[in-house]
């Protein structure tokens, strides 16, 4: 996808289209999204005030998501919009208004580069990142509707092993709430069959009025979902989300029926 980086007073020579897609034009139905897919940070904003160990860490970015949504997307011919940017400098999974679109705290790591912005600032990042991301989303489902490709929406995120002292058990997670749950349903009953997973229904996050790009795109359209959050621990190599991958290929593959 070309995009102007240019035209964002954000961007500066040398910056990165704020989104991607992989395997455009894919066949598949299914349709693979990552709201936090990368880490990157806009040169005009340096490194936010946060040191490099902070900004591999999973406040910066779900970790393992790029190369699983990479892998899915050349095994299944299936389509993936990633996005590039660190969640640090806006998360595209929150509501313009929302408290952390532009977390100023996260896991107890301040973020100094994102203290006392204007309104100005923040409809900045907005303008380049977030919004170029879910018009991507949106013009990629309309271009199947209008070629008659149905499309299964996969946000695909990933979650810290531990968060706030407390391990958590499960591999995967399966996230639904509104509009037409059934799909998620589906990969939750196939994910209970395999005897070696720990599977959490709306675990270890709910989907709820939090959550932003899957309500935006599947709900008013009825699309069938699923926000899925695999254990960064399983899928931060290569080997890991290689296994991972191959493993939701057939998950999905026989939720779909």
């Amino acid at each position: 996808m070309a995009l102007d980086v240019q035209a964002s007073p954000l961007f500066v020579a040398g910056d990165l289209p704020p989104v991607s897609v992989v395997n455009p034009g894919g066949a598949s139905p299914f349709l693979f999204i990552g709201d936090h897919a990368g880490n990157v940070i806009p040169l005009s904003l340096g490194t936010l005030g946060l040191d490099d160990a902070e900004r591999v860490r999973h406040i910066a970015w779900d970790i393992g998501v790029a190369g699983l949504g990479e892998r899915l997307a050349t095994a299944m011919d299936a389509v993936f919009v990633r996005q590039t940017y660190s969640r640090l400098v806006v998360d595209c999974n929150r509501r313009h208004d929302a408290p952390d679109a532009i977390a100023p705290v996260s896991d107890g790591t301040v973020v100094p580069g994102n203290a006392d912005l204007s309104d100005t600032d923040r409809a900045a990042r907005f303008a380049a990142i977030h919004e170029p991301y879910q018009a991507a989303i949106a013009a990629e489902i309309a271009r199947r509707s209008a070629v008659g490709q149905p499309t299964v929406l996969i946000a695909l995120h990933s979650f810290t092993p531990v968060f706030g002292g407390v391990a958590r058990p499960w591999q995967i997670g399966v996230l639904h709430d509104g509009g037409d749950p059934s799909f998620a349903q589906a990969m939750l009953a196939v994910l209970r069959r395999e005897a070696d997973l720990t599977v959490g229904d709306n675990e270890p996050y709910r989907m709820d009025l939090i959550d932003y790009t899957v309500p935006r795109h599947a709900y008013p359209a009825g699309l069938p979902y699923a926000e899925l959050e695999v254990r960064q621990d399983l899928i931060a190599d290569t080997a890991g989300q290689a296994a991972w991958a191959e493993r939701l290929e057939r998950v999905l593959t026989a939720a779909l029926g």
